[in-house]
């Protein structure tokens, strides 16, 4: 009896201490990399503003504001003429710098394809069989191959990211046929809970729908002749 009030006292306590652990951790990095920001320029500043940068700098929360301001000044700037062709010039400097332009160039790509609202990565979840035949786990689709890798594959192939459990930021790219990867109806949020929990927190049963994977992927699908 008593270990089941213990139990239950940890489910109730767990998932609170474990978001305020998280948003803590969150608050002190965002924190820390303010007060990096503060410390560049003391050098440059007369003494006299060197007690006021050291109180903003032990100001709690306020590594948060300031990222959240500079966003928001960012995006604002990123969104017209003259800021889009500021944009421009900068990343045809980046791309002029080796090394840097394809470390910049990578990452500029997945963070484009994730979080641009165009795009279809990371927009649908799927059963696949991994990491062998009768084992299956949740995936979500970030397009299909091309180039030479595609030239390789035969018949249609979509490309999919199987992430890992509770850690969901890792996992493993697998590229598959299409004929092999079952749509899901559930969102992907659901799917993320689904595997954040792993499988403790199960979406709601919902009718099956049309199979997306072969719509989103592959508008051509390939012609089927009729039996003789």
């Amino acid at each position: 009896m008593i270990k089941k009030y213990l139990l239950t006292g940890l489910l109730v306590w767990l998932p609170l201490a474990v978001t305020v652990w998280l948003l803590g951790w969150l608050l002190g990095a965002m924190d820390g990399l303010f007060a990096w920001l503060l410390s560049a320029p003391q050098a440059l500043l007369p003494e006299s503003a060197h007690a006021t940068i050291e109180r903003l700098r032990h100001v709690p929360g306020l590594g948060v504001l300031t990222l959240g301001v500079g966003l928001f000044l960012t995006g604002l700037f990123a969104t017209n003429i003259f800021g889009q062709w500021w944009l421009r010039q900068w990343s045809r400097v980046m791309h002029k710098i080796p090394i840097v332009r394809s470390v910049y160039s990578s990452v500029k790509q997945v963070s484009d394809t994730l979080f641009s609202s165009s795009g279809n990565a990371f927009r649908e979840a799927v059963l696949v069989q991994y990491p062998r035949q009768g084992s299956w786990t949740i995936a979500f689709v970030t397009g299909k191959p091309g180039g030479e890798v595609a030239q390789h594959l035969p018949g249609t192939h979509v490309s999919v990211y199987v992430p890992t459990t509770p850690n969901p930021t890792s996992g493993f790219f697998l590229m598959m046929p299409r004929d092999q990867v079952v749509p899901l109806a559930m969102s992907v949020d659901e799917a993320l809970k689904y595997i954040i929990s792993m499988g403790v927190v199960a979406p709601a049963a919902r009718p099956t729908q049309a199979p997306r994977v072969t719509a989103a992927v592959d508008p051509h699908p390939a012609d089927h002749h009729p039996a003789a």
